[in-house]
């Protein structure tokens, strides 16, 4: 049983929902970006996702573009969100650990080097948002057969076609992007996700985590009543990046924590 797993299973056990946090790694620097994921386990994160920087990331809206490119001005590296997870694992060795991001680091690495690192590190799943399952003896299969969940996004328009394709070799959980479009670019509504992870859910018996559009307590709170949780990423990162203190950041993050375990 992966971290993840036994995350969710731990969950299931209480009644509650997943609370899960993005960050960028290195950003604003590696000292504060490390700081504020060793300080989410207490402040409720449930599941961590660590964004690896990257020069053309074509899914993210303004707020996590400019966490990248603070992030790579910075000097971050994928080798340094890599040493991000190694010291987070030195004071935790539960809470699950995903990495977030682009093929394009990955494969500059090497899929096989890359993947072995990323288990010494301590990371439990990748979401690679521009591999298509069509692509998935690059990736996705390597990984699994390494001991690492790959964790498919689901949209609006996956429809019931291309839904099993999607879900064929995905493990850990299912990520669906409550809105068309970019993050942070506008809010989900619960009436209109319900139905699409009844859809979801309907066809696999993994986890379906709800993104995308999610930036207070309330809202976190309605998403995860109609999933099995939440991530909320860009309000976060938008704290990071205003300057706010470390304690400040993990305060809201406790808030939208708590919202997404009242549901």
């Amino acid at each position: 049983m992966s971290r993840i797993d036994a995350k969710f299973a731990a969950l299931r056990a209480k009644g509650q929902k997943a609370f899960v946090a993005y960050i960028m790694g290195g950003d604003p620097d590696v000292a504060t970006s490390q700081a504020v994921m060793n300080g989410l386990p207490a402040a409720g994160v449930d599941i961590i996702e660590l964004g690896m920087p990257f020069t053309d990331p074509m899914a993210d809206g303004p707020t996590i573009q400019l966490a990248g490119q603070r992030a790579l001005e910075g000097g971050m590296t994928l080798q340094k969100v890599l040493d991000m997870a190694t010291a987070f694992r030195r004071t935790d060795s539960t809470t699950p650990i995903v990495f977030m991001g682009y093929y394009n680091p990955i494969y500059s690495r090497g899929v096989t080097q890359f993947l072995a690192d990323a288990r010494a590190a301590g990371v439990d799943g990748l979401i690679v948002v521009d591999l298509p399952p069509e692509e998935d003896s690059e990736l996705c299969i390597p990984a699994q057969a390494a001991g690492l969940n790959f964790i498919r996004l689901a949209t609006p328009t996956t429809d019931d076609k291309r839904l099993p394709k999607v879900l064929q070799n995905t493990s850990g959980f299912v990520y669906y992007v409550s809105i068309t479009g970019i993050t942070g670019a506008a809010a989900a509504k619960p009436a209109d996700v319900a139905p699409e992870v009844a859809r979801i859910k309907a066809k696999t018996d993994l986890p379906v985590i709800v993104g995308f559009g999610i930036t207070t307590p309330d809202a976190a709170q309605g998403i995860a009543a109609i999933a099995d949780g939440c991530v909320v990423g860009s309000a976060i990162v938008k704290d990071i990046g205003s300057g706010m203190a470390v304690a400040d950041v993990l305060a809201n993050v406790a808030a939208l924590a708590a919202g997404a375990h009242r549901a």
